[in-house]
C-alpha cells in the first residue's frame, strides 16, 4: 500500500472556541481530510467536556500494555469501564469484557451499547497471515465506526503511531494513518493521538530493545540507527488517553503527536538503555539499511514474532518526529525524561522477573 505524508493544517476555530488561548503559542496541527466528519449525522447527545465525572467507557485492548496501563487508572477515576476482546481470559484488569471480534464486527455493538467514550487500541501486526494487517485494521476500524454509530457513541480515542513527514510511509505507518483517518471520518468527537516509541515494563517495543540489549554482546546496526525519534514514557500515553476522554477540544475532531521531550537517535537510545542496565556492548554498523536480514534475527533473539518486528523496523528508516509540540500544553500533561521512563521501566521489569544482563 503506497501512501504519501499528509499535509498538516490547524484545527478551524480553535481560537473562536477558546479565546483565552489565542495569544498561546500553541496550534495543533490535524489533517483536514482526517478530519471531515462522515455520514454520522445523527448522533445523540452534545460535547464531553471537563466536568464529566463517572462515564461508561469501553476499553478495547484491554490486554495490551497501554490498555492494562490505563484500566486502572480509569477505575481510580470512577469510570465504569467495560472491556473488549478475542480472549476475556488475557484481561487482568478486574473488568467485565464483552468477547467478540473487530475484524468480523462480532460483540461491537453489545460492547458499544451506553458508552460514553470507547478507547480504540486494536492492532493486528503480526500472526500467519502477515501480509494482511493492513486490511484487518482498516476491517477492524470501519466495523467499529459503523456500530458506534448505532450506538450513539460520539467521542473515541484512538492511539496510533507518529507519521513522517517527507517519504513513502512503512506498511505499519500507513496502516495507522488509515485507521486514524476512518475513526476520525466516522465519529464527531474522535481524537487520535500519534507516538513513536514507547518507554514502558511491558511496551513490547521497549522490550524488543531490552532483549537485544541483554542477550546480543555485539549489536548490529543498520544504517536507520542514525535517524531520530522522540520516545515517550508509557505514564504520559496514559495521562495524554485519560485526558482526551473529557477534552472539550476534541469537537469537529483532533489529531495530535504526543512525544516526550528528548529528540534522539536509534542508534543512542540502545546505547543509553545499555548504559542504564549497567552493561557493555559493541555494535556493527552497517552502512545501508538491511532490515530484510536483520528483522528475522532480531526477533529470533529476542523471541518476538517476526510479524510484528518486521514491519515495526520498516517504520524505523527515517526520522520519526512529531508535528509540533503543542499537545503536553493543550491536554495538560508534564512529561518525564527517557532516562527517567528507562529507569522506571526497568524497575517495575526486575520486580516482576529477572534481567540477566543485570
Amino acid at each position: 500500500m503506497q501512501n504519501s505524508p499528509p499535509s498538516a493544517a490547524p484545527l478551524p476555530a480553535l481560537w473562536d472556541r477558546f479565546p483565552s488561548l489565542a495569544g498561546a503559542a500553541f496550534m495543533p496541527t490535524v489533517d483536514r481530510r482526517a478530519c471531515a466528519v462522515g455520514p454520522a449525522a445523527r448522533l445523540r447527545g452534545g460535547s464531553i467536556g471537563h466536568d464529566a465525572t463517572s462515564m461508561r467507557i469501553l476499553l478495547t485492548g484491554a490486554s495490551g500494555s497501554i490498555g492494562a496501563a490505563l484500566a486502572p487508572a480509569l477505575i481510580r477515576q470512577g469510570h465504569d469501564v467495560r472491556g473488549f476482546g478475542r480472549e476475556p481470559a488475557r484481561v487482568t484488569a478486574g473488568i467485565p469484557v464483552i468477547r467478540g471480534d473487530a475484524v468480523t464486527g462480532v460483540g461491537l455493538d453489545e460492547a458499544l451499547d451506553g458508552i460514553d467514550v470507547a478507547y480504540f487500541l486494536i492492532h493486528s501486526m503480526e500472526g500467519s497471515d502477515r501480509a494482511g494487517f493492513e486490511a484487518r485494521e482498516r476491517a477492524s476500524a470501519e466495523n467499529f465506526v459503523v456500530a458506534a454509530q448505532r450506538a450513539g457513541v460520539r467521542r473515541v480515542v484512538y492511539l496510533g503511531g507518529i507519521v513522517p513527514r517527507r517519504r513513502t510511509l512503512s506498511r505499519h505507518l500507513g496502516s495507522r494513518l488509515e485507521v486514524e483517518r476512518v475513526l476520525l471520518a466516522g465519529l464527531p468527537e474522535a481524537v487520535a493521538l500519534r507516538a513513536s516509541i514507547v518507554i514502558g515494563a511491558s511496551s513490547r517495543s521497549f522490550r524488543f530493545m531490552v532483549h537485544l540489549v541483554e542477550r546480543m554482546k555485539l549489536l548490529a546496526l543498520p544504517a536507520w540507527r542514525e535517524n531520530r525519534t522522540q520516545p515517550i514514557d508509557v505514564r504520559d500515553v496514559r495521562a495524554f488517553l485519560l485526558a482526551a476522554a473529557t477534552t472539550p477540544q476534541a469537537a469537529g475532531g483532533l489529531s495530535l503527536d504526543i512525544a516526550g521531550p528528548d529528540v534522539l537517535t536509534y542508534g543512542r537510545m540502545i546505547e543509553r538503555i545499555a548504559d542504564l542496565m549497567l552493561v557493555q556492548r559493541r555494535t556493527l554498523r552497517f552502512g545501508r539499511n538491511v532490515t530484510p536480514i536483520v528483522a528475522p534475527v532480531a526477533a529470533r533473539v529476542a523471541g518476538e514474532d517476526p510479524g510484528f518486528i518486521g514491519p515495526l523496523m520498516e517504520s524505523l528508516e527515517g526520522d520519526l518526529l512529531p508535528r509540533d509540540e503543542h499537545a503536553a500544553q493543550l491536554l495538560g500533561v508534564r512529561l518525564h525524561s527517557f532516562d527517567r521512563a528507562v529507569e522506571r521501566a526497568l524497575r517495575e521489569w526486575e520486580a516482576a522477573e529477572p534481567l540477566s544482563a543485570r
